[in-house]
């Protein structure tokens, strides 16, 4: 095999030809430095961008998951006083035996049964602790038949959607 590089005519030009091939080998490893350098910025970029977008994913997930399942609840919250006047139609109407009170106490029920099956809880707290999250207080007072801090009297049910208060539940509480 031949060689075929041009062999330097004296000691100063090959001096010169290794000079010149070390500076152009340090600027190659320099750029190189700089490229690794640049690299690693677009890779932890290309990380971030990432991680943003899949955040937002999640963001947009849990909010659509939230919209299901709060979707009903003004269709619901506007069923309450439907809910409390049939209620309060079966306690006055005295007439247990008739076919008046057989069917509006189960249009009742079949109403609970609807709004229960969509997320909606009764709370009916008589004779449990007071829970000022769920109940509003409407007066303290006197009772020898209830423990102190207890709720006494219900004058309107409370309603719980989805883990969320749609309406506290008015009440009185022992002192």
């Amino acid at each position: 095999m031949e060689n075929t590089e041009p062999k330097p005519e004296s000691a100063e030009e090959e001096i010169v030809d290794e000079s010149t091939l070390a500076s152009g080998e340090e600027a190659l490893n320099q750029m190189m430095a700089d490229y690794e350098i640049k690299l690693g910025e677009m890779r932890e970029l290309i990380l971030r961008e990432r991680a943003e977008l899949d955040n937002q994913r999640k963001r947009l997930q849990r909010d659509l998951d939230q919209a299901r399942k709060f979707a009903n609840e003004r269709l619901l919250g506007e069923l309450l006083p439907v809910i409390d006047n049939l209620e309060r139609g079966l306690a006055a109407d005295k007439g247990e035996g008739s076919g008046l009170h057989a069917g509006v106490e189960l249009t009742l029920k079949e109403l609970l049964r609807v709004v229960g099956a969509n997320g909606l809880v009764v709370i009916d707290p008589l004779g449990e602790p007071f829970n000022a999250d769920h109940h509003q207080a409407m007066s303290m007072v006197e009772s020898d038949q209830v423990e102190s801090n207890h709720v006494v009297t219900v004058f309107q049910k409370g309603y719980v959607l989805n883990d969320r208060l749609l309406r506290p539940a008015l009440v009185n509480v022992a002192q």
